[in-house]
């Protein structure tokens, strides 16, 4: 049956939900270099419908809003508050338009400004304010290109930034033609390779010219004080880096022939190394369409890959090359190699070290020390190596583990800013200790800790563990002498917080006083529970019940929001996930205002899809979806806060996957008992 034209406007769910759903968010908060001053980034609820309805292009990729040539539908801050560690002095950032829509703020190195953008209807612009005085300013002119996101970066002087602007002189783009010149043409070149499906490829050449209209932009250097220059010449550039000292950059620009098969990141690339006046120092490659590359999962496209500059040292730059043709069904004793070149970016590169798996990461600590990383899909495994970048000696290894076991994760080392701006590790103990800080997760939940790591013995102390009844997490470490350590704190019912937290002393002082956004749901009762699948497969989920909700009051409507996830072993898809002191909170996929309406929510149910007797993990994947299912319902009905006939599932993405395939298996008749209606996003 059709509806009438008055039926199909958007409706208004109940003013529960909408108090809900307009709530501001938890202040997000970023630290300056030196660890004294807090940005605090005030966060709205979801955008209104004017804003999702904006045109949007989708092109090689790329979700772009052809108004601003930034990326479409993306969130952002309504304002920004300076915040002394020390005192809890508070400076506001004044100067702001009315209603301005702020994103990627980011400090300089010497802590005394930060850079942010600000979006209208039709452009984003570069702003700058004063720590000391909280007073915003738009710097320039230019309009910058965002479509390759993050559009600018500072430069190690702390008075110098780096962006990509649309060129000056770009007139409207062309419109579509309403008849096609001539018809889309592909070939294959006698050549027969499997491809994967993206979404958002280019279709045509009307296509293709949208997608160099918005990609191109002019790389200009800018100071504080107003200075500008273009660098170069204007091109498709989605990265321009600066060296630490900024002497040099690192410029990636894309180019001609696209392709109708692959993203951008697959389309003709070429690396430079630039001068300040943007001159070409030299060309590092100049890499070719990737349409070949395997599809199985740690395939990479060969040739050079991963550039960066290396954080801790003034202008070498950094890369990795696959030594299989990138395809891991090549059977080698190397996977990936790792080279450096330094200024004056002359002769050969220097291998800096071989790879048995494929490269998953590397940070810098200094001549003695670099951290990398390297991973394997097929076996889940993930190493970690002490590199000596000076030294001349050879990795050694310091974790080696399944990246599956989340009891035995060893925890992330924390890092700190430099005065270039740049991340590195941070050390103490005269160099001799990293710190590490990972979730904790446990068979009582995750509880965050914080571990210093001896280099010389690989021997780990533990310093703190988060304890009931909060969930407090290290953010960064103040002072590594003394232990000092800002942390965000929370519980059930108390909003996220950030404290200061002495970790010899055991003090805790609590540094911001952000208000529960949402105090209808204080009292939602939360557990996170356990249970077992018939194949015995240990299952959790977190279980929500309406405030006041009590057993005499029988069976509640529940919704079950669920995502599948592939394992390997039975043992790592039982390990408990999340903790059961997280604060009760709503994020734009949350199923949790249902609990308004007095709904009992199941969310997170573990679905996991083991591979099993050596077979692939979606050969048996319907079946251990109804199994997890089915285990799921006959818990919440065992413990009677639901009953069989009215439980809906849901999910998002491969959640909605999921419940499109459990829909298909209940119409089949042979569904979990007493499934409901399913619904998936």
């Amino acid at each position: 049956m059709g509806l009438s034209g008055t039926e199909q406007k958007y409706r208004m769910p109940p003013e529960e939900i909408v108090k809900l759903v307009d709530a501001p968010l938890t202040p997000a908060v970023s630290l300056d270099a030196d660890r004294n001053w807090m940005l605090l980034m005030a966060r709205s609820g979801l955008p209104p419908i004017s804003e999702v309805a904006r045109p949007e292009l989708r092109l090689a990729g790329l979700r772009l809003d052809p108004g601003t040539n930034g990326p479409s539908r993306t969130g952002y801050y309504t304002g920004l508050t300076f915040r002394r560690i020390s005192d809890g002095l508070e400076r506001g950032v004044t100067g702001l338009p009315e209603g301005a829509k702020i994103g990627q703020a980011q400090w300089a190195p010497d802590g005394t400004h930060i850079a942010f953008t600000v979006t209208d209807e039709a452009e984003i612009a570069l702003w700058v304010a004063d720590v000391q005085t909280g007073a915003a300013r738009p710097l320039g002119k230019n309009r910058l290109n965002g479509a390759f996101g993050m559009p600018f970066i500072w430069m190690s002087d702390s008075r110098t930034l780096v962006y990509r602007a649309v060129p000056g002189d770009r007139q409207a783009p062309s419109e579509a033609p309403a008849v096609p010149e001539g018809p889309v043409v592909q070939e294959n070149l006698e050549k027969v390779a499997p491809s994967r499906t993206y979404q958002d490829l280019l279709k045509n050449v009307y296509d293709e010219a949208l997608f160099e209209y918005y990609a191109t932009s002019q790389v200009v250097v800018q100071t504080v004080d107003g200075e500008a220059s273009d660098l170069g010449p204007a091109g498709m550039v989605c990265r321009a880096e600066p060296a630490p000292g900024g002497a040099y950059l690192l410029v990636k620009t894309l180019h001609r022939p696209f392709s109708y098969l692959v993203p951008f990141y697959r389309f003709p690339l070429r690396v430079e190394i630039w001068d300040r006046k943007g001159r070409v120092v030299r060309e590092l490659v100049d890499l070719p369409l990737a349409e070949e590359v395997p599809i199985a999962f740690d395939a990479v496209p060969e040739g050079p890959r991963s550039f960066g500059w290396r954080a801790d040292a003034p202008a070498t730059v950094f890369w990795v090359e696959a030594r299989d043709g990138g395809d891991p069904r090549t059977e080698t004793e190397v996977r990936d190699r790792v080279y450096t070149l330094s200024r004056p970016f002359e002769g050969a590169p220097t291998f800096f070290q071989d790879l048995e798996l494929r490269y998953a990461g590397l940070t810098w600590g200094g001549g003695d020390l670099a951290l990398v990383t390297e991973r394997w899909w097929k076996t889940r495994r993930v190493r970690t190596w002490h590199a000596s970048p000076d030294a001349g000696c050879g990795p050694r290894r310091l974790f080696d583990r399944s990246w599956e076991d989340r009891y035995g994760d060893p925890g992330a080392p924390m890092v700190r800013r430099t005065a270039e701006g740049t991340v590195v590790l941070l050390r103490g103990g005269a160099g001799r200790h990293l710190f590490l800080a990972g979730d904790g997760a446990s068979p009582e939940g995750d509880r965050p800790f914080l571990d210093r790591y001896d280099l010389e013995t690989g021997k780990t102390e533990r310093l703190w563990r988060s304890e009931a009844p909060y969930y407090e997490r290290p953010v960064q470490i103040v002072d590594d002498e003394a232990l000092l350590v800002l942390t965000s704190r929370e519980s059930v019912d108390e909003p996220v917080n950030y404290s200061l937290r002495d970790v010899k002393g055991g003090e805790v002082r609590q540094i911001t006083d952000f208000p529960h956004p949402t105090p209808q749901l204080r009292d939602v009762q939360k557990e996170l529970i356990r249970y077992e699948r018939a194949d015995g497969v240990q299952l959790t989920a977190t279980l929500y019940l309406p405030p006041g909700y009590a057993p005499e009051d029988g069976p509640l409507p529940m919704l079950m929001w669920a995502y599948p996830r592939e394992f390997k072993s039975a043992d790592a898809a039982g390990q408990v996930k999340d903790s059961p002191y997280r604060f009760v909170r709503i994020s734009p996929l949350s199923p949790l205002p249902l609990l308004t309406q007095g709904y009992a929510i199941l969310d997170g149910p573990t679905m996991p899809i083991v591979r099993e007797d050596g077979k692939e993990a979606n050969d048996t994947y319907v079946a251990q979806l109804a199994a997890s299912a089915e285990a799921a319902v006959e818990e919440a009905v065992r413990r009677g806060v639901a009953d069989r006939g009215r439980i809906a599932v849901g999910g998002h993405s491969y959640g909605g996957f999921m419940t499109a395939s459990w829909r298909i298996r209940i119409s089949s008749g042979r569904g979990s008992p007493g499934a409901g209606p399913t619904t998936g996003r």
